[in-house]
């Protein structure tokens, strides 16, 4: 067995055969990517709540609870987080805050200090704070047994990508399932919105932003395809191939798009707001369909005819774009 206590960026794989990791966590959502487990979450001043994870699952996590992550199974389980790390002790990357093994808190404080706030006489101190010498991932003993799960403490704190209501459905071209406060009122306090989005083979992702300043962070779960996005100066700053275990940021305000490579691609971002509005520059919900003639053919500088061209195009198509037959 094995028990883990802290999150990892981009990624944090749970080795099998049981494990298991314990710790304070900053602003996140995780989501899993490969097998199932059993995750822990204390609010402050909450009790902890127990829940069965598996494929799939995203989890709120707000600020300042305290986590635990455990794999009872023989395959790996593959967790991704992603979060807010401004606040952190080093930017760009998750503190790590462990409350127990050999580089948890307590090891810090002097066994008078432990005893008078644990009321423990000196022995059982120190038996408490250096016992376990693992950090991080801890193998657990063969037959130990953690905390059984309750289906009712997913209530809330889970949604599972894979089996939620479509948020997009485009037949060809993709499906999306939007992670927002509505279907998971925590992500208000977290901070966070999401969305996970697949799409078909040679499909295409409209050109779009976030219209209230968001900022994306975006992570390929699988497939592979190209990107491109383009700053508000209008030139292009990333054009790259992207595969399973890429991950891009687009700033406020830029514009992105995607293609998707003969065996399709699927990605999970997380949005710097829990209600995200995105515009679309193409297809039938674009901006361009809402503007008048006039507006589009002074703007381009073209004549009527080209306009109507223009106009006429994408009236159907939304968001995503199936290839051309």
């Amino acid at each position: 067995m094995e028990l883990d206590l802290t999150p990892k960026l981009p990624k944090q794989v749970y080795g099998g055969d049981g494990g298991s990791y314990f710790a304070w966590c900053p602003e996140e959502l995780p989501m899993l990517k490969e097998g199932s487990g059993t995750a822990g979450i204390v609010l402050p001043e909450k009790e902890e709540k127990v829940i069965a994870i598996k494929k799939g699952d995203s989890i709120a996590l707000p600020f300042g609870v305290v986590t635990w992550w455990f794999n009872s199974e023989e395959a790996e389980l593959e967790i991704l987080f992603l979060g807010e790390t401004h606040k952190a002790h080093k930017a760009g990357q998750f503190t790590d805050f462990y409350l127990t093994g050999s580089n948890g808190i307590f090891t810090g404080f002097s066994t008078e200090f432990v005893g008078r706030a644990w009321d423990l006489d000196e022995t059982t101190v120190k038996t408490l704070v250096g016992s376990q010498t693992g950090k991080g991932i801890v193998k657990l003993d063969e037959g130990f047994k953690m905390p059984q799960t309750k289906v009712e403490d997913r209530d809330g704190f889970v949604i599972n990508c894979l089996e939620a209501p479509l948020d997009v459905d485009i037949k060809d071209g993709g499906r999306v399932v939007v992670l927002n406060t509505k279907n998971l009122p925590l992500v208000g306090e977290v901070g966070f919105g999401a969305d996970l989005v697949q799409i078909d083979g040679h499909s295409m992702c409209s050109p779009g932003f976030s219209c209230d300043s968001a900022l994306q962070v975006t992570y390929i779960v699988g497939g592979s395809g190209r990107v491109q996005v383009v700053g508000a100066d209008g030139k292009r700053v990333l054009e790259t191939h992207i595969t399973a275990g890429s991950l891009f940021i687009v700033p406020r305000f830029f514009v992105v798009s995607k293609i998707a490579d003969p065996e399709g691609m699927s990605w999970f971002s997380i949005v710097t707001t829990p209600d995200p509005i995105f515009t679309h520059l193409a297809g039938r919900t674009s901006v361009w369909k809402a503007l008048s003639p006039e507006v589009l053919q002074a703007a381009f500088k073209v004549d009527p005819e080209v306009e109507q061209s223009f106009r006429s195009k994408r009236t159907s198509d939304a968001i995503f774009f199936p290839p051309s037959n």
